[in-house]
């Protein structure tokens, strides 16, 4: 079955390809619980290989691996750093401060990363009256900050300022490999002073579901822990597990097919009159852009899109975003550009409510 217009909202909305179906069928399985899934076993020692970490623990998603690597660094009472746009603070349903009693403090950033002069002074004295820094999250790409994909010179520098300072460090990789792929480094080049990485199988890598949670032998104790705490007990899993590997040996490389559509896409957009977009922003495959105030707001743009066969989301008042993966085509990027290009003619201000949702939040 495939989608009956050009489905730009997510890369989540992917669709196993015929490969990973067949490598799901003939997955080996077991128990995770007791260890003994092999496939899982396989994967998890495949990712902790990669990324030069001791161990790792498969997860349903990336907010649960996310939180498994909050509640494996921090007691209840501290707090954690994190960018104005961290998808941990902001779109994880509260899960630092109901899960694990963390709270989040959130400094103004540049497309969503920090750096040393954003740290400084933002650690909490030793006083029994405050709570205590313990960690910083970092996000790499950054969805609402724009897609970007970290210089590896800024985190090593900002990784080596928290350690220096007594933080342990969190990243949050749902678009790692994108951001390797658009920066030229490696996987464990980019993690090598994250104590815990959360890497997504559901987006640009082309999975149905599933995330994974690498670090330390004793951070992955922890997180296997919160794991079974928060619902996330899996068993037969090895059917999922073995989509990851599939996606981990033939889906990485081609993500630079779509980062090189989302620049087409932003440079089609430029001629669309009331559409503001900058391609020199686009470096992986998010595309944020903006309408004229004077012709409508976002959500009356991606409703219109929507009835004219384009699916995308409101990310903000006038802000949208469109997200480029593997079931999408350049053919259909440009599809995409002359149905945003209608609908802005055929007028989107009268339009009131919402087809897709108030924030394009995976």
């Amino acid at each position: 079955m495939t989608d009956p217009f050009v489905n730009m909202y997510s890369d989540t909305v992917t669709r196993p390809s015929a490969g990973m179906r067949q490598a799901i069928a003939e997955a080996e399985c077991g128990d995770d619980m007791s260890g003994s899934d092999p496939t899982v076993n396989r994967l998890e020692a495949m990712v902790a290989e990669l990324l030069d970490k001791e161990a790792a623990v498969f997860a349903c998603s990336g907010t649960q691996s996310n939180q498994m690597g909050v509640r494996a660094h921090c007691r209840s009472g501290d707090e954690l750093l994190i960018a104005d746009t961290g998808h941990i603070a902001n779109f994880e349903a509260g899960g630092p401060a109901i899960l694990s009693g963390v709270t989040c403090r959130l400094l103004p950033s540049h497309n969503g990363m920090l750096d040393v002069d954003d740290l400084e002074g933002k650690l909490r004295a030793e006083n029994q009256h405050l709570c205590q820094s313990r960690l910083l999250c970092v996000e790499n790409t950054t969805n609402a900050g724009g897609g970007r994909p970290w210089p590896l010179e800024q985190l090593d520098r900002v990784g080596q300022w928290a350690h220096a300072n007594g933080l342990k460090t969190h990243m949050d990789g749902a678009r790692l490999f994108n951001a390797c792929v658009a920066g030229g480094y490696s996987a464990a080049e980019a993690t090598r002073h994250c104590d815990t990485v959360s890497i997504c199988f559901s987006k640009g890598l082309g999975c149905p579901m599933g995330s994974i949670l690498v670090g330390s032998e004793e951070d992955i104790y922890w997180g296997r822990r919160a794991r079974k705490l928060f619902g996330g007990a899996l068993r037969q899993s090895g059917i999922v597990a073995a989509a990851a590997v599939y996606a981990l040996e033939n889906n990485i490389e081609r993500m630079a097919d779509d980062h090189a559509n989302a620049r087409a896409f932003a440079e089609g957009l430029v001629g669309v009159d009331g559409i503001l977009v900058n391609p020199e922003d686009v470096e992986s495959n998010l595309v944020f852009f903006e309408i004229d105030p004077e012709l409508g707001d976002a959500t009356q743009l991606a409703e219109r899109a929507m009835e004219n066969g384009l699916k995308i989301g409101a990310s903000g008042s006038h802000r949208l975003r469109a997200c480029t993966h593997l079931d999408v085509s350049r053919e259909q990027v440009l599809e995409a550009v002359e149905i945003i290009g209608r609908s802005v003619a055929e007028g989107v201000g009268h339009l009131s409510g919402s087809a897709t949702g108030p924030y394009a939040r995976g």
